[in-house]
């Protein structure tokens, strides 16, 4: 679920999800966040780039973990075939997080853009 706090944008992990991940919550700086998109194709090669190294990844079922590719690296949490959120970042950690598509984390988005 995305939270916001003290200028940072940051994915809480369950506990679950950060032994499938191989990594804690992912954080970035909101002034960071670039564009935002929706994909209703979370298996597409557009939205999932690089082969997953490390975390877990079974094909259209879960891919969680980090994505290395060639201009950088993802942090992806896709489950079935369910829509992502696409999140582009420049100056972080990630280049882009591919994370589900729910309300509560569209929400959080659309109260950025009316800051």
């Amino acid at each position: 679920m995305l939270k916001i706090q003290d200028g940072q944008l940051t994915y809480q992990l369950s506990l679950l999800e950060k032994f499938g991940a191989f990594h804690g919550s992912p954080t970035a700086q909101i002034e960071n966040l670039v564009s935002v998109s929706k994909e209703e194709d979370p298996w597409s090669t557009k939205v999932l780039r690089g082969i997953r190294a490390p975390g877990t990844g079974f094909p259209f079922l879960i891919m969680l973990g980090t994505m290395r590719h060639r201009k950088g690296k993802d942090f992806t949490v896709v489950y079935k075939r369910r829509a992502v959120l696409v999140l582009e970042f420049e100056n972080e950690d990630f280049k882009r997080w591919v994370i589900p598509a729910t309300e509560t984390n569209q929400a959080v988005l659309n109260s950025l853009s009316r800051r």
